[in-house]
C-alpha cells in the first residue's frame, strides 16, 4: 500500500480500509531532534510490543486510541486521524531538560504533575507553548486544550498505578492525540519506552530512551529487560 509518510520511527502506509491505516515501526533510533540517530535492530519489534500493550491497557480504563490491532511483530492496524501538532508531557519528576530549566537536581519530585505542551516543529526546535499561544495560532481551541489535558493526567494515573505494581517510576512521559474525521479526539502516536522516562524506584535504573541519549546501557537490551519485567515479551 501506499507510503504516506515516513517519521523519524514510524512508517505510515495507506490500507483498502476506510480511514485505516497501517503504521510500522523502525529500527531508528533518534534523540535530540534527530541529531543522534542509530539503527537498532529489533527496536521496532519491541516499541510495536509496548504500544500494542500500553494502547490496549488504556482501553481497558475508558482512555480511547487510534490503535486497532497488531498485525505482525512491526506492524499495526490504526484509525486515521489528523495529528494536533502538540507534544503533550506530563512530568511527575525534575529530569532531562526540566531539571536543567529550572535549575533543580534530577529526581526533584513535583508537588502534583505539570503538563508542558510543546509545538510540533523540529525545524523551530518543538518550542513550548503556553494556552494563548496554542488558542491564537488556532493549534487547538480553549476546550480542546482543556480535554487533552484531562486525558493526560489521566494517563498519568492509570499509568503510575500500573508500573508500581514492577517497582517502577512513571517519572515523565509524551504524548500526542488526534482528530478522526467525526472530530473525536484520540490518544495518537505511540506509548514505549521511547516516549516514556522509567526508573527502578529503588535503584533508579533506567529502562527507557535515556541509555541511547546518555551512551548509558545497550538500548535494545533495556528495552527487552523491560518487557521482560513487564511480563509482555
Amino acid at each position: 500500500m501506499e507510503l504516506l509518510y515516513e517519521g523519524k520511527a514510524k512508517k505510515v502506509y495507506a490500507t483498502d480500509i476506510k480511514n485505516v491505516l497501517r503504521i510500522e515501526y523502525k529500527n531508528s533510533a533518534t534523540a535530540f531532534n534527530g541529531v543522534k540517530k542509530d539503527v537498532i535492530e529489533g527496536k521496532g519489534i519491541l516499541n510495536n510490543l509496548f504500544s500494542s500493550y500500553f494502547f490496549d491497557l488504556l482501553r481497558k480504563e475508558g482512555i480511547e486510541s487510534h490503535f486497532l490491532q497488531k498485525i505482525s511483530d512491526t506492524e499495526q492496524l490504526v484509525t486515521q486521524v489528523t495529528i494536533i501538532p502538540l507534544e503533550v508531557i506530563v512530568r511527575n519528576v525534575a529530569a532531562g531538560t526540566l531539571a536543567k530549566r529550572i535549575g533543580v537536581e534530577e529526581g526533584h519530585i513535583m508537588k502534583f504533575p505539570v503538563i508542558e505542551l510543546c509545538y510540533k516543529r523540529d525545524d523551530l526546535g518543538d518550542p513550548m507553548l503556553n494556552d494563548d499561544h496554542i488558542i491564537a495560532l488556532d493549534i487547538a481551541t480553549f476546550d480542546e486544550l482543556k480535554e487533552l489535558k484531562q486525558k493526560a493526567l489521566r494517563i498519568n494515573e492509570v499509568l503510575i498505578a500500573y508500573f508500581k505494581n514492577f517497582n517502577l517510576d512513571l517519572i515523565d512521559f509524551k504524548i500526542e492525540f488526534g482528530k478522526t474525521a467525526d472530530g473525536e479526539i484520540l490518544l495518537a502516536d505511540e506509548v514505549s519506552p521511547d516516549t516514556c522516562r522509567l526508573w527502578d524506584a529503588t535503584t533508579k535504573q533506567k529502562f527507557d530512551k535515556d541509555v541511547f541519549r546518555r551512551d548509558i546501557a545497550p538500548l535494545r537490551e533495556t528495552y527487552q529487560a523491560l518487557a521482560d519485567k513487564l511480563g509482555i515479551s
